[in-house]
């Protein structure tokens, strides 16, 4: 059985504060940066990777902790995910990209431009983190007792993580996808992440953007999917709100995880957002 660095390599190495981050680009134009959420890894973006890359060059990375970068004890939290994407920017060489965000990717997008002045090009966020309050009661219970998650049989911590994978899709998902999403978080190093990673989330890296959302001048897609039951719809146009040049489009008969459910017609909206 091919590994999953196999069915989707990233050859490229990175390292920040002495920690690998796995990145890779494809394609050839204008420079499109793709950032994945949590309990994601770039993976679940390639079929917008592949298709944004017949008309950009697309760069995308696994963020720390997650997916093929290190995931070892250490910050994994939004607060450090935003100097990364800054790093690799710089690293790149990029002059104002455009950037695609999904949950947590479009959070660390905002807080780059917001808090480390990235200037981009054009910003679209699906379904991005941004608005208080979010994390279930799933969240909240890892957080308070992630020693204890630490410790789960491996065969319930898949059964576990499996489940809570499959409550982001309002469609089905192939079982293909599941397992290779899961893989990243069913090894010696990738159980502990995981749970670490839920510890480390706090709403108080979106908090401090709420006073600085009216100072982002950029042009905004906000795409949201009308079945999301992670994040509710209404947050979309209260974001929207919130940002002096954004707008909202949804997307209809999907979930949180819209990425997997309607990749193409992401990819549509994505690609008239862009080229306008």
């Amino acid at each position: 059985m091919a590994t999953n660095k196999q069915q989707w390599p990233l050859k490229q190495s990175f390292y920040f504060q002495n920690r690998l981050v796995k990145w890779d680009s494809i394609g050839a134009g204008e420079p499109l940066i793709v950032v994945h959420g949590t309990p994601w890894s770039s993976y679940n973006l390639r079929f917008i990777i592949r298709a944004m890359a017949q008309h950009y060059r697309v760069y995308y990375f696994d963020l720390l902790g997650f997916g093929q970068s290190d995931q070892s004890d250490q910050d994994c939290s939004l607060g450090i995910q935003n100097e990364l994407l800054t790093a690799l920017i710089q690293h790149w060489k990029l002059q104002s990209p455009f950037i695609i965000g999904h949950d947590f990717g479009g959070t660390t997008a905002l807080r780059t431009a917001l808090l480390n002045q990235q200037e981009f090009r054009k910003i679209a966020l699906i379904d991005p983190v941004a608005i208080r309050p979010w994390g279930s009661d799933f969240y909240r219970l890892v957080a308070a007792h992630e020693d204890v998650f630490q410790q789960l049989p491996a065969a319930i911590h898949k059964g576990l993580v499996r489940a809570y994978i499959e409550t982001a899709a309002f469609t089905e998902i192939s079982a293909d996808v599941i397992d290779h999403t899961l893989s990243y978080w069913s090894t010696e190093l990738g159980q502990p992440a995981f749970y670490r990673q839920i510890k480390q989330s706090s709403e108080t890296y979106t908090a401090e953007l709420e006073d600085k959302f009216c100072n982002l001048a950029t042009e905004t897609l906000i795409i949201w999917a009308e079945q999301d039951s992670w994040l509710p719809v209404s947050y979309a146009q209260e974001l929207a709100g919130a940002l002096p040049n954004a707008r909202v489009s949804y997307i209809a008969n999907a979930g949180h995880l819209v990425i997997e459910e309607k990749p193409a017609e992401l990819v549509q909206k994505l690609r008239r957002f862009f080229a306008n």
